[in-house]
């Protein structure tokens, strides 16, 4: 006798608990051991211990000749008709510039990755927080004595912003290296632009904008570790589970054969002449 077929196939359940752990795994290791994932997560670990280091010197003085030294090598080049512009470049880091430039960012990466242009205005409404709590932790005085100094927000929140474009330029674009160099220096000017007016208007020390630099390169590569790591694997998680839930059958169909007169045969009596 012929064994039946399908006998020894796993029973439904069983097969479906060994395809969720087996994903839970994969999944596991993808989103902890791949070589993007300890990049980005070794490199905001890096910042991170950076702006630690920062927020701890700062606070106790540590760098108050370097800080006084900026500040007074900046005083010198400070001139009635350099106020204005730079009070204009400066606003491009407050509320009044950075939400148009969220609205063209989420606008313009539509069509690149709308992932990214639905998660960019969660991840620019994140920097208000984190720079509200860093400064509230700190409480370091500006230069002008105005509270809640360190660290800037401006660089933090521009940083994040620019950070992010490079970030996807450098992924997305196809086109000839110096095309994207261009774009990349593009991206870094208003950086140091509105850096520099910050300084000149006496409202940081040039440690505050160290520190806004620093953990805003921190918040920026945990938010591409979650948006392109930990978010992608729970669909393709989910996707697989659906495949895993459908039912099985316990008797496959016995595969027909041919003939040679090309008619089916099932195994059983020929057809009549």
């Amino acid at each position: 006798m012929r064994p039946e077929i399908g006998s020894r196939r796993e029973a439904p359940g069983q097969l479906r608990w060994r395809t969720h752990a087996a994903i839970s795994r994969v999944s596991r290791s993808r989103v902890l051991r791949g070589r993007k994932p300890r990049l980005l997560l070794s490199g905001a670990g890096v910042s991170l211990v950076g702006y630690a280091a920062l927020a701890i010197f700062a606070t106790q003085q540590q760098f108050f000749a370097l800080d006084y030294g900026a500040r007074i090598y900046v005083a010198m080049l400070r001139h009635e008709l350099l106020n204005l512009p730079m009070r204009a470049v400066s606003a491009l880091g407050d509320n009044v510039g950075l939400i148009p430039l969220i609205l063209l960012g989420s606008v313009l990466l539509w069509r690149v990755s709308r992932r990214w242009a639905v998660a960019l205005p969660l991840l620019m409404a994140g920097t208000g927080a984190l720079q509200y709590l860093a400064k509230w932790s700190s409480h370091r005085p500006r230069p002008d004595l105005t509270p809640l100094g360190f660290p800037s927000g401006h660089v933090l929140s521009l940083a994040v912003f620019f950070g992010l474009m490079i970030y996807l330029i450098g992924g997305a674009s196809r086109r000839r290296r110096r095309w994207r160099i261009l774009a990349w220096a593009v991206c870094v000017v208003p950086v140091l632009v509105v850096a520099f007016s910050r300084l000149y208007l006496d409202r940081h020390w040039l440690s505050d904008l160290a520190g806004g630099l620093a953990v805003g390169v921190a918040y920026l590569l945990l938010a591409i570790w979650v948006v392109e790591i930990v978010l992608v694997r729970p669909d393709r998680v989910a996707g697989a589970a659906r495949v895993a839930d459908a039912p099985v059958a316990d008797h496959p169909p016995a595969p027909s054969s041919v003939s040679p007169g090309g008619a089916p045969s099932s195994g059983g009596a020929p057809p009549a002449a």
